[in-house]
């Protein structure tokens, strides 16, 4: 299958998807983004009547989203964390189901630790509860239950908090802000930094939709293309923007007063330090802030240098922290399956998805070609199949992963744009067409863990099918095994009695 032949298919694919809340990102063009939107139960943003609101805008920022970093062939190419980010707000629409832990560090370890199980118990101001209510909350989700009470307090306190996607985490964090403003204060407050223009703008109508009763609060938006006078000092209580933008607020056109700025939020802390140049804004932005700040990091990941990014700006925090899902494994039973080139494992995927009664299926390429060739090969054989892959926009990923999780195709092929984050109920089994690998040629077994992760979730059980072709492939195996500390057992696709006693 050509490339040519592979972008018709995308381009039919996109032809037959109905337009919904991802025609938001297109009209950019207009300052500060569309008015025509609300944000759904987890901050989404989805359409809406027109609606009145009260803010001031911008233009587009610089670093747009709508290019892949991960234009290369291979598994080895880097993973936009900025698009990752975007496109799992595009596709969630609940919150998430997760299973982990929360785990909560206190800076004070004898001060008592407070949880709340309703949005009353926060004494919020009855404008805002309402505005919670409006947006469909009915209770705090698993991390705004720790958290809000920490964001809220008096004195105020620090927080580090790790949140993926889907969480809740974003409404949290807005809540924070618009409880803290004084109204009667006609200059910036809060202030919310965020790595991209289009991560800025679901921010901010998030804050739109929670303040929607509660006019007295104006929001500005820190974007590049929002030319405002110099000199002229703001009067919107709340900012959000990306670093570049915020920082030329701040020092140059001096219309930001940060030494008045009382609550600090920095998102998406991990996309920050992985954007060039937005780690040093970030660190200057914070240098010109007062010392009594509330500062509040959230970080999808916490790796060590998101930990030491963190130390840097957040003195003296609490820290909330998921515990690792230890039980992902122990829903997934492994197989692999030994080929000879890439047509036997062909047949062994058609053998294999033939004897299951599945859902849905996930495969895994190593490359966008062979993504392009195995999509062709089982739409040839009558199989409804989703095609995705880096080179695809976010806004053509999203509408491709919204068919699949409707049930449009029964079979999604994909690179590794799709290993993290996207949960489809229905997946049930997961085929690594090939084992993920590291730029070195060894296993990668992170990336194994997300991809297999896309099935044996929401308390099920699901399967991960490995095909193996060649000694290369089983070192491959062989290192997940010995990682893992778990064995992966031999399947016989030909043999079709074992496979369903293998696979009851």
């Amino acid at each position: 299958m050509s490339e040519d032949s592979w972008a018709v298919a995308v381009e039919v694919q996109e032809a037959t998807t109905v337009p919904s809340q991802l025609d938001f990102l297109k009209k950019k063009g207009r300052l500060g983004g569309p008015r025509n939107m609300r944000a759904d139960i987890n901050g989404n943003i989805v359409p809406r009547r027109s609606e009145n609101v009260n803010r001031t805008c911008g233009g587009e920022e610089g670093d747009k989203l709508g290019h892949a970093d991960c234009r290369a062939e291979g598994d080895n190419a880097k993973i936009d964390l900025a698009e990752q980010s975007l496109l799992n707000k595009l596709i969630r629409h609940t919150l998430v189901k997760n299973r982990n832990q929360v785990e909560v560090l206190q800076k004070d370890p004898t001060s008592p630790l407070y949880s709340v199980k309703t949005f009353e118990e926060l004494r919020l101001k009855p404008e805002l509860l309402r505005g919670v209510y409006n947006m469909g909350f009915n209770r705090p989700s698993r991390i705004q239950e720790n958290a809000l009470p920490m964001m809220l307090a008096q004195p105020p306190q620090n927080l580090i908090a790790q949140s993926q996607s889907g969480t809740g985490k974003t409404a949290a964090f807005s809540l924070a802000m618009l409880s803290h403003v004084n109204p009667a204060n006609k200059w910036t407050q809060c202030l919310c930094i965020s790595p991209t223009y289009e991560l800025a703008l679901q921010i901010g109508q998030v804050i739109e939709q929670m303040g929607k009763f509660y006019p007295e609060v104006k929001l500005a938006y820190a974007i590049r293309g929002n030319k405002l006078e110099r000199g002229k000092k703001l009067q919107e209580q709340i900012v959000i923007g990306t670093p570049g933008t915020v920082l030329d607020w701040c020092t140059k056109f001096k219309i930001i007063d940060p030494k008045k700025i009382s609550v600090f939020v920095l998102d998406e802390a991990d996309v920050m330090i992985a954007t060039q140049g937005h780690h040093d804004q970030s660190i200057r932005i914070h240098r010109m802030l007062s010392k009594d700040c509330q500062m509040l990091l959230f970080s999808a990941t916490f790796e060590e240098s998101v930990w030491k990014f963190a130390e840097r700006v957040v003195p003296d925090p609490n820290i909330i922290r998921l515990k690792r899902e230890e039980e992902t494994l122990d829903t997934i039973k492994q197989f692999f399956v030994v080929c000879r080139e890439r047509e036997d494992k062909f047949t062994a995927l058609c053998n294999l998805y033939g004897c299951l009664t599945i859902a849905q299926a996930m495969v895994f390429c190593h490359t966008r070609k062979m993504a392009a060739w195995l999509s062709a090969e089982l739409a040839k054989e009558g199989h409804q199949v989703a095609l995705l892959s880096g080179e695809m926009t976010v806004e053509q990923r999203a509408a491709v992963i919204e068919r699949f999780r409707s049930g449009k195709e029964k079979v999604l092929v994909t690179t590794n744009v799709c290993s993290r984050g996207i949960d489809v109920e229905q997946v049930s089994i997961v085929i690594n067409f090939d084992l993920p690998m590291d730029m070195g040629g060894n296993a990668d077994s992170e990336t194994y863990l997300h991809r297999i992760g896309r099935t044996g979730r929401f308390g099920k059980r699901g399967f991960a099918v490995n095909l193996v072709d060649g000694q290369h492939s089983m070192d491959l195996l062989t290192q997940i095994e010995m990682h893992f500390k778990r064995k992966i057992t031999k399947l016989d696709t030909e043999n079709l009695e074992e496979m369903e006693k293998l696979l009851s």
